[in-house]
C-alpha cells in the first residue's frame, strides 16, 4: 500500500537525499535550527508557516509554489481551519495566480459555512487593493455558499462578479445582467448607484430601450433620495460622509435623465427625448460640488446643448447644422456620435453633406481602424458606434451612387460589428445591404466580405458551444 506523501515526508527525503543536517540546511534557508527541527520532530510537530515554506523551496532549489498542492492540509490540521495560516497562504497564492489551490482550500475551508463571511472579507480586500480579477475566485465561493438569499454580502458578491465580467461581448454583458439584476435592491445604496449605471449602460447598447428606461428610473430616483439625504444633512450643519461611490454623485443624478433622454431618442421619440434635457443642462447650481464635480457639470451642460441640437437635426431641423459642426469640432470626444447624428439625418431627410464629410476626412480615416477604448463600464461601445456609423455612412454612399465607397464602409461596420459578436441587430442589415449591391462590388471586396463573415460565423459557434 502507497503511503501519500505529506509535506513534512518529502521535505525530510529532500534533506536524507541531497546529505543535509538540520544544522546545515538551516544556514542555507535562513530558518533557525530549533524552529526547523520542531516543524519536522515535535509531537504535535510545529506548524509551518507560509513564509518558511517558501524559504525551504527556494533553499532546495525549485520554484515557487513547489509544495503548495502539499501546504493545504497544513492549512487544515486535525481536519480543522487555521485562519492564520489559510490567509497568508491563499495571498500567496494569488500572487502566483495558483487558482487550483485557492479553489481546493475554499471548497474545504466552506465545508463550515460560518467561513463564509470570512471569505467575503477576503474578497473585499482583494478588490479594494486593485486586484479585482484575482477576487472572482472568492466571490464566486460566496455565492456557492451563502445560505441566505436576502444578504447582503451576496448581493455585494453577485455585484462584484457582474462588473468584473463585462466585456465587448454584448450578448454576455446582457447575461451578465439578467442574472444580477434581482440582486440589485439588496446592495447599499452607494454600490446600487453604480450597479445601476452599469445596467443601463449595458440594456442600451444591446438595444433594450425599455428596460434602458426602467433602469435609468430606478437611479434617478435613488441618486435624487441621496441628493436630498446630503441636503438635509448640511442644513443640520453636520458633515455629509464620503459616498465611496466610483463617480460623483452629479454623474448617477445627471446620466438618469440624460440615459432616459437617449433610450426614447433611439427609439426615434424626439420631442419625448427633449423633454429629458432641461434636468442636466444645468447642474452647476448642484450642492457639494468639489472641482470634480463642477467639471462633470460642464459635460453634462456641453452634452445637453449637444442632444439637443441633435434632435433637432433628427427632426429635420438643419439650421441646427452649422452650430452642431462647431461644436463637435470643439469636442473631439463628440465627433463619433455628432457625425452619426449628421448621416442619419441626411439618410432620412435625403441632404447633402459632402463638405461636412471632407471636412472630418481625417477622423472618419481614423475611425476606419477600429481603434478602441475601454470605457469606464468595462466595455467597448466605441464598437457599436463604430458599426452604426459606417453602416449609415454606407448607406449615404449607396444613396449617391458612390458603390465602390459605400461596400468599403459596409465591410469596416461588419468588422466592427464581427469583433462585439452581436449576431443580431446589425449583421442583418450589412448582409442584406451587401446582397442587394453586390453586384457593383470588386473581386477584393467579396473575398474581403466573405472573411468577415467566416469570422462571425466562427464566433457565434465559439458563443454557443
Amino acid at each position: 500500500m502507497e503511503h501519500t506523501p505529506t509535506i513534512r515526508s518529502t521535505i525530510e527525503t529532500e534533506l536524507k537525499q541531497r546529505g543535509y543536517t538540520f544544522s546545515s540546511f538551516s544556514k542555507i534557508s535562513g530558518i533557525n535550527r530549533g524552529t526547523f527541527s520542531t516543524m519536522l520532530n515535535s509531537n504535535p510537530p510545529k506548524p509551518i508557516s507560509v513564509r518558511q515554506m517558501d524559504l525551504i523551496t527556494k533553499a532546495l532549489g525549485y520554484p515557487e509554489g513547489w509544495l503548495y498542492e502539499l501546504y493545504i492540509d497544513e492549512c487544515f490540521y486535525e481536519g480543522k481551519g487555521h485562519w492564520k495560516r489559510i490567509k497568508p497562504f491563499l495571498l500567496r497564492c494569488v500572487e502566483l495566480g495558483r487558482k487550483d489551490c485557492i479553489r481546493r482550500v475554499l471548497s474545504r475551508l466552506t465545508e463550515d459555512l460560518s467561513y463564509v463571511s470570512t471569505v467575503f472579507e477576503l474578497a473585499e480586500e482583494l478588490h479594494e487593493v486593485g486586484k479585482k480579477k484575482e477576487s472572482i475566485p472568492f466571490y464566486e465561493c460566496v455565492v456557492e455558499n451563502e445560505k441566505y438569499y436576502h444578504s447582503e454580502r451576496l448581493a455585494i458578491s453577485q455585484y462584484r462578479l457582474f462588473s468584473s465580467s463585462l466585456n465587448k461581448n454584448l450578448e454576455n454583458n446582457r447575461q451578465l445582467a439578467i442574472k444580477f439584476a434581482p440582486y440589485r435592491k439588496k446592495l447599499p445604496e452607494n454600490h446600487q448607484l453604480d450597479a445601476l449605471l452599469k445596467l443601463v449602460n449595458v440594456y442600451f447598447q444591446v438595444h433594450d430601450c425599455k428596460t434602458t428606461i426602467k433602469y435609468a428610473k430606478e437611479l434617478e430616483v435613488i441618486s435624487t433620495s441621496v441628493y436630498q439625504q446630503q441636503i438635509q444633512t448640511r442644513l443640520k450643519n453636520r458633515e455629509v460622509k464620503p459616498l465611496n461611490t466610483e463617480r460623483h454623485l452629479i454623474v448617477y443624478f445627471g446620466q438618469a435623465y440624460l440615459m432616459q433622454g437617449n433610450a426614447h431618442e433611439k427609439q426615434g421619440l424626439y420631442e419625448e427625448a427633449m423633454k429629458f434635457i432641461p434636468y442636466y443642462a444645468d447642474l452647476t447650481g448642484f450642492e457639494g460640488l468639489d472641482e470634480k464635480g463642477l467639471l462633470e457639470a460642464r459635460k453634462f451642460e456641453m452634452w445637453a446643448e449637444a442632444n439637443r441640437l441633435c434632435l433637432e437635426i433628427l427632426m429635420g431641423d438643419m439650421t441646427s447644422l452649422p452650430a452642431y459642426v462647431e461644436l463637435i469640432k470643439s469636442n473631439p470626444a463628440e465627433i463619433l456620435q455628432g457625425l452619426l447624428t449628421i448621416i442619419e439625418s441626411a439618410n432620412i431627410y435625403n441632404h447633402t453633406i459632402d463638405d461636412i464629410l471632407t471636412l472630418f476626412a481625417e477622423n472618419i480615416n481614423e475611425f476606419r481602424d477600429l481603434r478602441t477604448n475601454i470605457s469606464y463600464y468595462g466595455t467597448n461601445y466605441n464598437l457599436v458606434s463604430y458599426s452604426r456609423f459606417f453602416l449609415e455612412l454606407s448607406r449615404y454612399y449607396f444613396n449617391k451612387g458612390n458603390y465602390s465607397e459605400a461596400i468599403d464602409c459596409m465591410l469596416n461596420s461588419l468588422k466592427a460589428t464581427s469583433q462585439l459578436n452581436d449576431k443580431a441587430y446589425y449583421i442583418k442589415s450589412i448582409t442584406l445591404l451587401f446582397e442587394k449591391y453586390k453586384d457593383h462590388s470588386t473581386h477584393e471586396q467579396r473575398t474581403e466580405y466573405e472573411k468577415v463573415i467566416r469570422a462571425v460565423e466562427n464566433n457565434i459557434k465559439e458563443m454557443t458551444s
